[in-house]
């Protein structure tokens, strides 16, 4: 008589122990990056001084990103203006708009607010000078007229070769616009695809850099402690406290025009928004929660579907309000670390720069180290302390993806609003509206940009 063998134990592999468990979870990047900082953090304070040695170390890690920041930047922004169509236009479009891009400049305002209020930035002063390259690209001009006319780079190898910001953007919007209207006219997008070719081997680079993150982490933070002391702990502190309160100022008021506007009840929204909240903080990816976020609309708050499915898609890349927050509160740190009085004129051009990074036309690519470059070089702030934001981004991370989100629900809530588009019943509880069937092959662009602010 034959013998089998029992199911069980063959029918499935043998489950992860729990050493492997926490071996995968160590090898996480962001992991690796908050151990490293850890230990370079312990490493400054012990050695004092002499930590300044590895300095150099961290500073090649920033330079190797700094060198990316051009072409990156000008690929970024050629390729998603020369990439916009006619669709998406008239009122839905327009309140759609009108809506994200208010919240954004209220999210800007509000850091700069908390920024000035709470000086995130103020323990981590440190002796450096500014790089020339930076000190450059933050000459004061003469008046307003001469700050217009320096938007304008009448060489723009030169402005490329000094990292200034604001002419080579205005350069690749024209740039995409011109190659937007060739394509329409000539069907030949011969020009967008290589741009586009060179967006992703540039991206590439910056992968290969990020490898090294942990090492450049460590020996930042090292000599940051080495320099301040224990100012680089509470200075991590005051600067997500700062983004914490932020965001929920932000929500605040987002509640607040909500139920004015709607006259829907409040009490009801958190249990709505409960179950992308927890999709959203456990994966950091608005990418990853706009499935859930889509259904719950429609389901839950009882938005129409026109409303949802425009909105909330481009919410994916226009509605990143806590990404504008982080972005101006990076602004006003680094500055108070490096004692750069901003001018008005400074506050301005980094709040303008935060939406536009919002909005998806300046989207970069890359993850926050480049973000922070990017707003430090186009502002010239001195930049020995984006370490530290490094560090703590998945933190932040957090923070900005919790508004993005639900952010774009209370947007598409306003949205519905203005054409009597929400259904009361849903809501209130008393009705069900019908299933939603989401098609993420249909956003995964969006999705890149998204992540790319999260």
């Amino acid at each position: 008589m034959a013998t089998t063998v029992p199911p069980t134990l063959t029918s499935a592999p043998p489950a992860p122990t729990r050493a492997r468990r926490y071996g995968r979870a160590f090898r996480h990047p962001a992991a690796l990056i908050g151990i490293a900082a850890i230990a370079g953090i312990a490493f400054g304070l012990l050695v004092g001084d002499w930590a300044a040695n590895v300095k150099f170390i961290g500073d090649l890690f920033i330079r190797l990103i700094q060198m990316s920041i051009v072409p990156l930047v000008m690929v970024s922004v050629i390729v998603a203006t020369g990439s916009l169509s006619g669709t998406g236009m008239g009122k839905l479009a327009g309140r759609t708009f009108s809506w994200m891009i208010g919240f954004s400049a209220v999210a800007a305002l509000v850091a700069w607010g908390l920024g000035t209020l709470i000086q995130p930035g103020a323990g981590m002063v440190f002796d450096g000078e500014l790089d020339p390259a930076l000190a450059e690209s933050a000459s004061q001009a003469t008046g307003w007229q001469d700050t217009i006319l320096g938007f304008v780079s009448t060489n723009i190898f030169s402005a490329m070769s000094t990292a200034t910001m604001v002419p080579i953007i205005l350069f690749s919007l024209l740039f995409g616009l011109a190659l937007n209207s060739y394509i329409a006219k000539t069907g030949s997008r011969l020009v967008l695809d290589f741009l586009d070719q060179v967006q992703q081997i540039v991206l590439t680079m910056i992968r290969f850099v990020m490898y090294i993150a942990p090492i450049g982490v460590f020996c930042l933070l090292a000599a940051l402690a080495g320099d301040v002391g224990f100012a680089v702990i509470t200075s991590a502190v005051a600067y997500l406290g700062t983004t914490l309160l932020g965001v929920v100022i932000i929500t605040a008021l987002f509640v607040v025009v909500v139920t004015v506007r709607t006259r829907l009840s409040p009490w009801r929204l958190p249990a709505k928004l409960a179950e992308q909240t927890v999709v959203a903080i456990t994966t950091t990816s608005s990418a990853v929660t706009f499935p859930t976020v889509l259904r719950n609309a429609v389901e839950k708050v009882g938005i129409s579907r026109r409303v949802a499915n425009f909105t909330l898609s481009v919410g994916l890349t226009m509605g990143s309000y806590g990404a504008v927050l982080n972005y101006m509160i990076v602004v006003m740190f680094l500055a108070q670390a490096g004692r750069v009085e901003l001018t008005a004129g400074q506050v301005v051009l980094g709040m303008a720069l935060a939406i536009l990074l919002n909005m998806g036309t300046i989207t970069v690519p890359g993850g926050f180290p480049v973000v922070a470059m990017f707003l430090a070089t186009s502002i010239g702030l001195p930049i020995e302390a984006v370490g530290l934001l490094i560090a703590v981004d998945w933190f932040t991370g957090i923070f900005r993806t919790f508004l993005n989100v639900n952010g774009d629900t209370m947007v598409a809530m306003l949205v519905a609003q203005s054409t009597d588009e929400i259904d009361r019943d849903v809501y209130n509880g008393t009705a069900a509206a019908a299933p939603v069937h989401v098609d993420v092959a249909e956003h995964q662009d969006r999705f890149a940009r998204a992540d790319a602010a999260d």
